[in-house]
């Protein structure tokens, strides 16, 4: 009264593996990508619609600041800010944080969809391979 036999145990641990390998290399590429392209132009027309109010458009803001490094030096840095301007060209709303977390977020989903189809595609390569070494550790005893 076996429910599961062991090959489908053994390729759902493969790929759990393959998907933990492929996930510490994808995710922290797409938050980075996500980092450095959240002051893009085409990031804050993409989140438009769902920070600015109804009837504004997307601006990105930029200005000179100051950051504090790791030994407590003050640097000169840049800030990024999404301004949401109306048709008069009042500023209706400003958000320096929201628009950024969001967008890093997405891509990151979207590495996370891109590591689960990687390994479901290298699943069956990897537990060949597995299977290999192991058969070949036993015929070497």
């Amino acid at each position: 009264m076996k429910s599961t036999t062991t090959g489908t145990v053994s390729g759902c641990i493969v790929w759990v593996i393959v998907f933990g390998a492929l996930s510490l290399c994808i995710l922290p590429v797409a938050s980075a990508i996500g980092g450095f392209t959240s002051a893009s132009g085409f990031a804050m027309k993409t989140l438009e619609p769902y920070i600015c109010p109804e009837g504004s458009t997307a601006q990105s803001y930029s200005y000179a600041t100051t950051t504090t490094d790791e030994f407590g030096n003050r640097r000169p840095s840049t800030a990024y800010v999404l301004q949401c301007v109306d048709a008069d060209g009042q500023i209706v709303k400003e958000d320096p944080v929201v628009y950024a977390f969001l967008w890093i977020g997405i891509l990151a989903l979207i590495g996370l969809i891109f590591a689960v189809i990687l390994s479901f595609a290298l699943a069956a390569p990897a537990g060949i391979i597995i299977g290999r070494l192991f058969n070949r550790n036993k015929t070497n005893e």
